[in-house]
């Protein structure tokens, strides 16, 4: 079932079965708002724009579809304007014109699962520029803030005497090691994502191919294909997220290639929600941590 409806000023189509409603722009590839069973919106809202050599970039909040490596301003290119929306089984597929810096088409497909609350976003990149670009799909999802992220870390040896490294932790270099937000544990790291406090980011390698957020009793869970063997930007995080004083985001990325002019490189996730911590992918010891 598809609606409209407005967002920030911006029209929206909507997505809905009997667990979830989703609020797509219809003039980007943009997902701005995420309700399941009544909730409020599980997406931030931020009404704030940055000005570039291209033009105004709207942050608008929920989910977009970037390219990595960051840089300014390519990676901040507008993409609110003309954009094709097509119905498709299930959801709709947004179309960007080529960008104005590179040629780089962005295409985002949502399609709801009827009997269940879940979701399935296709993130593509086309070049239709004239030179090779190298990048990597960047999917980006902004939530509103009281809420706890979930990373799952690798356990266990590499090797059969245990002599090799199992995992890595990018850290950016406004983040802080001591900050009260963060808990590193053998299994998982948690981020308790609260306003007041400094931006925070790190990434990681994720080879479970998942991570989470719970807020407000729901369970907002984001899988996709880890590709271990293949390079990723950030030295090399497939992972990453992100907080400041407004929001928090959790960030996947496929892997990092050169992207030749007529191909286009995809990127897939699949949204998942529960209302309830009681999952097998959370152990008992850190469903007690997180519901303390």
């Amino acid at each position: 079932m598809t609606t409209s409806d407005r967002f920030l000023g911006f029209p929206t189509r909507a997505l809905e079965n009997p667990f979830l409603r989703l609020e797509l722009l219809a003039v980007a590839p943009r997902i701005v708002r995420l309700f399941y069973r009544g909730s409020k919106n599980l997406f931030a809202e931020l009404p704030k724009k940055v000005e570039t050599e291209y033009g105004s970039f709207y942050f608008l909040g929920g989910h977009r579809l970037w390219h990595s490596p960051e840089a300014m301003p390519r990676t901040y290119q507008p993409d609110i304007g003309d954009v094709q929306v097509d119905d498709i089984p299930g959801g709709l597929r947004i179309t960007r014109p080529p960008e104005s810096g590179g040629g780089i088409v962005k295409r985002l497909e949502v399609q709801l699962d009827p009997h269940q609350a879940r979701v399935n976003v296709r993130h593509e990149l086309r070049n239709d520029g004239l030179e090779p670009v190298e990048c990597a799909p960047w999917a980006v999802t902004m939530l509103r803030q009281l809420g706890t992220v979930i990373l799952p870390q690798a356990t266990g040896n590499v090797d059969a005497a245990g002599l090799l490294p199992n995992r890595q932790l990018v850290i950016w270099p406004y983040t802080r090691i001591r900050d009260p937000r963060l808990h590193l544990d053998d299994d998982f790291i948690t981020l308790a994502a609260t306003p007041g406090l400094p931006p925070i980011k790190l990434g990681y390698f994720n080879p479970h191919g998942w991570i989470a957020y719970w807020i407000d009793g729901v369970l907002f869970v984001k899988r996709y294909e880890p590709f271990p063997r293949a390079s990723f930007p950030d030295g090399g995080c497939n992972t990453e997220i992100y907080c400041n004083n407004e929001f928090v985001e959790l960030e996947t990325l496929g892997p990092l290639g050169q992207l030749e002019p007529g191909k286009s490189i995809f990127h897939t996730e699949t949204w998942e929600l529960y209302d309830s911590l009681v999952q097998p992918f959370i152990p008992p010891v850190l469903r007690d941590k997180l519901n303390k």
